[in-house]
């Protein structure tokens, strides 16, 4: 082996590039759904307002030169289209030069939506698929072995995310540091999954045993991916099974497959190489580079994580090269859901025939059991539950779905379950209501068939009539 690459690795990077590549397609098929509501020229944040007023170099995107929700469909399915490629192995079928720019095109597109996606796209796994899409791009294909300072960038990316996440805990809300943040999570998490309910009764004992776990994994382990094999593999493969423990108690959109999938890239795979020849020095030359770009740029998020002041998931460029992470620094100990109703009457009252509009993923009819969407990422439901911590994350899209739920908008009523009224005859008033929602208990389930229990708390949005209609007295 020469000093440039790590041939025992060639299947290991087979493993994560098809992987990325699947990720990648969830992400495009999740903006080419449902950019139309969201972001589209008659979505609740557009995009081409917002190009209007911040510049390209602050927010780089093909948007900025050309805006249409037909252009925007073309960008999002044209990823899919190369994601799908490259999950068949096309890149294998190219030059090295050719398989890198193969790999550039989806980063580039998922680059310019993100950069114009607003606060629908500002998690911490879009900035984390960059990141890592970026730096697949070094890794080559089948006419060279992978080279050792990319598998040594993944491993520090993996790093950053666990130890971050680590990190942000212990600073954060005392519960991890007592143990008993998971007494709430499981109930109080963006969006319960299908076995949620269960995972939030097991034993109070065992909600202890899953913290420590978390912080062994987050706080010790990632130092163990720098290690001499087989410790490194044995270290990422902790770490998957606590991502797929993850997978199982929550709906976290792609969060957890993406970090299984650069675990993957440490696991060294017991296989015979193939023969490849020395790669060349032009390939040498541009990697070396890059790699050293990111690691000078890493100086941001190392500084961020050894501070006091630590924040979660920011990036530090306009590109997503190199990012920081974390999540759930502080932990809800109560589970509040805003419900939207409308009705059909010209003068709402209260004993009006309020019916509500059922969401997808976010907990509503509470005889209606949690479904499983990850690695699929609901992002209005998302951020209902952002609205319902505080009015202020809502403040810049909420008046807009109410508006539109009004019209019965068929783009958003599409992000929706149910809408309660048929296509032609919209509702005449919309209202939101905050409700406390908690899991029932094993008693309450069995006599109820119910998941949830919920209370009505307080008006979080009065009735609304779209402007200029008439009402009479």
């Amino acid at each position: 082996m020469d000093w440039f690459t790590a041939p025992e690795y060639w299947l290991s990077r087979l493993v994560f590039q098809r992987a990325l590549a699947a990720v990648y397609l969830v992400a495009f098929l999740t903006a080419a759904v449902q950019f139309r509501a969201l972001l589209g020229e008659r979505g609740m944040l557009p995009v081409p307002r917002f190009v209007e007023r911040v510049p390209f170099l602050r927010s780089p995107s093909l948007f900025h030169a050309h805006y249409s929700d037909r252009f925007f469909a073309a960008c999002a399915w044209a990823g899919c289209a190369v994601s799908a490629a490259l999950l068949a192995g096309a890149d294998s079928l190219l030059p090295l030069w050719g398989a890198m720019l193969l790999w550039l095109v989806p980063w580039a597109l998922y680059l310019s939506i993100v950069n114009v996606g607003q606060t629908w796209y500002a998690f911490g796994w879009e900035s984390l698929l960059l990141e890592v899409g970026f730096v697949a791009v070094l890794l080559g294909n089948d006419e060279v072995a992978p080279p050792v300072v990319v598998l040594f960038l993944l491993r520090w990316v993996l790093f950053r995310v666990e130890f971050g996440a680590g990190l942000i805990k212990l600073r954060g809300d005392a519960c991890w540091r007592k143990l008993t943040c998971l007494d709430y999570h499981h109930e109080t998490q963006p969006m319960p999954g299908p076995l949620s309910w269960y995972f939030h009764r097991l034993p109070g004992p065992l909600h202890r045993v899953e913290v420590a776990a978390n912080h062994v994994t987050q706080l010790v382990v990632p130092f163990l991916l720098f290690t001499p094999q087989p410790v490194a593999t044995a270290a990422a493969a902790l770490m998957i099974v606590t991502q797929l423990w993850l997978v199982l108690s929550g709906n976290f959109a792609w969060l957890n497959w993406i970090t299984i999938v650069v675990a993957l890239s440490a696991v060294e795979f017991p296989a015979d190489p193939p023969s490849v020849p020395h790669a060349p020095l032009w390939y040498e030359i541009v990697v070396l580079a890059v790699a050293a770009l990111l690691v000078f740029l890493s100086h941001r998020p190392v500084r961020n994580m050894i501070s006091r002041r630590q924040v979660m998931n920011r990036s530090f460029d306009p590109l997503h090269l190199v990012n920081t992470y974390g999540a759930f620094g502080s932990v809800s100990r109560i589970r509040y859901e805003v419900v939207i109703e409308g009705t059909a009457e010209e003068v709402p009252r209260e004993d009006s025939d309020w019916r509500e509009y059922e969401f997808r993923g976010k907990p509503g009819d509470p005889r209606r059991r949690p479904r499983q969407y990850a690695p699929y990422h609901l992002r209005l439901d998302w951020l209902m539950w952002f609205a319902a911590l505080s009015p202020g994350y809502a403040g810049a899209w909420f008046g807009a779905l109410v508006e539109r739920l009004l019209e019965n908008d068929r783009d958003t009523l599409r992000l929706l379950r149910r809408s309660p009224f048929p296509p032609d005859a919209p509702p005449r008033h919309i209202r939101a209501r905050l409700f406390r929602y908690r899991f029932t208990t094993w008693r309450e389930r069995r006599e109820t068939g119910a998941c949830w229990e919920r209370t009505y708390v307080r008006e979080y949005l009065p009735p609304t009539r779209l402007a200029g209609t008439a009402q009479r007295p």
